[in-house]
């Protein structure tokens, strides 16, 4: 899927800079507020300085004869060259946000050039021009590099100047903006249950058709199923199906779930959605088309509150003005054929619902490391080491190495963290308490789980 970015980059620019027009920047310089770990400083190096106040007169023309007058008189020349050249010497890097945002939708070698280059002198590094977009957005991200004034603004107005149907999406709330960014697909805006009609989106699944495990012959053994039971019924989402759809609103045991699957964090969850204040209704979770920190954006199409899909916090919107925090079904990552010998009664999804589809972004796409801008990653386990990560009574996370706990369990031993206790189910893991209640637990990447936990500990086996 891909949309002509070249096309509209004109509307693009003029949205942007006539926001842009009214940002102060400044001219005081002082460090980061807080000091950066070791290991971001080996990777990234030093953060430059942060500046306050505002912007000077000569740097003010700057943004006009750069940016609004480019527009104006749909000309990138000499004079905006050195203009842009100017601003780059501000010593201003809050200034690099915004080059991040543009550099992610336009097109055309010489503008890209420029804007790496002013990238590069603001943030006192020698970035490559291959893939700019993403090096620059991991040093920004990694620095923890303040985003300008009304960052919002000038963000919402790049990015709807794409996709309209984001102007319901870029609003005020609990959500850190500088870390959104385009996931190269659009927002999925279908009405409940019309999704059978098909959309140029990642096409979610309400209410999927299902069958019993003996007519999934389609289904091979060694496929990978997210299992989920609920009240003592178990389904099956196959993965290949998940890939392809990414997010299902579905029944099971008689409570409603939203189960998003995000390919890039290898994490498939399960959210109790009837489990709501009063006066709200169930949200129908959707693929915004959006990311932050590789993880994918949902919102609910009713409200276009969006929510936190690791966390399962709705951030913005109504829901979040409710302080909606869905609770989560444990999510069995396994192959099929030990899950069904496990639970033979398992219905699963229908092989049409992959729509002629068979994708393995696990093992290709996404083999070597993140594809879009991380910053920096918590090293005491690779990038892609699959975890079970848990939220304790106590409101601590923590994660199991996958592999090792599953080695662990098998040889007998207790795993055993405050009221957390894993057990195996079915060839993979999960997490219950005391009595055997569970916790909701699923499986990520390590990266993913450490970025939105960063205080997780990580259970040493």
């Amino acid at each position: 899927m891909t949309i002509e970015i070249g096309r509209i980059r004109n509307l693009l620019w003029a949205m942007t800079f006539a926001v842009l027009a009214t940002f102060q920047f400044g001219t005081a310089h002082s460090e980061a507020s807080k000091p950066l770990p070791a290991y971001v400083i080996e990777q990234f190096g030093n953060p430059p300085s942060i500046p306050e106040g505002d912007l000077s007169a000569d740097h003010q023309a700057a943004v006009k004869t750069a940016f609004i007058d480019a527009v104006t008189n749909s000309n990138w020349g000499r004079d905006q060259e050195l203009a842009l050249e100017q601003l780059a010497a501000s010593k201003d890097p809050r200034i690099v946000w915004i080059i991040s945002d543009l550099l992610r939708f336009t097109s055309g070698q010489r503008l890209d050039t420029a804007l790496n280059n002013a990238a590069s002198k603001l943030l006192g590094k020698d970035l490559p021009s291959q893939n700019s977009w993403g090096v620059v957005t991991d040093h920004l991200i990694a620095w923890d590099i303040p985003a300008p004034p009304k960052y919002l603004e000038a963000k919402r107005a790049i990015f709807t100047s794409i996709v309209p149907g984001w102007d319901r999406i870029f609003v005020e709330g609990d959500i850190d903006w500088r870390l959104v960014s385009w996931g190269g697909v659009l927002i999925d805006d279908r009405a409940y249950d019309t999704t059978d009609k098909t959309c140029n989106c990642i096409p979610a699944a309400d209410n999927p058709e299902v069958s019993s495990a003996e007519e999934a012959k389609w289904l091979k053994d060694d496929d990978i199923v997210f299992g989920i039971e609920v009240n003592g019924e178990y389904r099956a989402y196959p993965r290949r199906i998940m890939e392809v759809r990414e997010m299902v609103n579905d029944t099971l045991g008689g409570r409603q779930l939203g189960i998003p699957y995000c390919t890039l964090c290898g994490a498939a969850q399960a959210y109790f959605t009837d489990d709501v204040p009063n006066g709200v209704d169930r949200p129908v979770l959707r693929t915004s088309g959006l990311l932050i920190r590789s993880n994918k954006v949902m919102y609910d199409v009713n409200t276009y509150s969006v929510f936190d899909t690791f966390l399962g916090h709705a951030v913005t919107g109504p829901l979040a003005e409710k302080k909606v925090k869905l609770k989560q079904a444990s999510v069995i990552t396994t192959d099929w054929g030990t899950w069904k010998k496990a639970h033979p009664e398992t219905t699963v999804l229908v092989e049409s619902l992959a729509l002629g589809r068979d994708f393995d972004f696990r093992n290709n796409r996404d083999a070597n490391g993140p594809i879009f801008p991380v910053g920096n990653v918590d090293p005491r386990l690779s990038v892609h080491e699959d975890i079970i990560g848990i939220v304790t009574a106590s409101g601590k996370p923590i994660a199991f190495q996958r592999s090792k706990a599953i080695a662990a369990l098998q040889s007998g031993k207790e795993i055993a963290y405050e009221n957390i206790r894993l057990k195996l189910d079915a060839g993979g893991v999960k997490a219950i308490d005391t009595n055997g209640t569970d916790l909701g637990s699923h499986q990520a990447f390590w990266f993913a789980w450490s970025q939105f936990y960063p205080d997780t500990d990580l259970w040493s086996g």
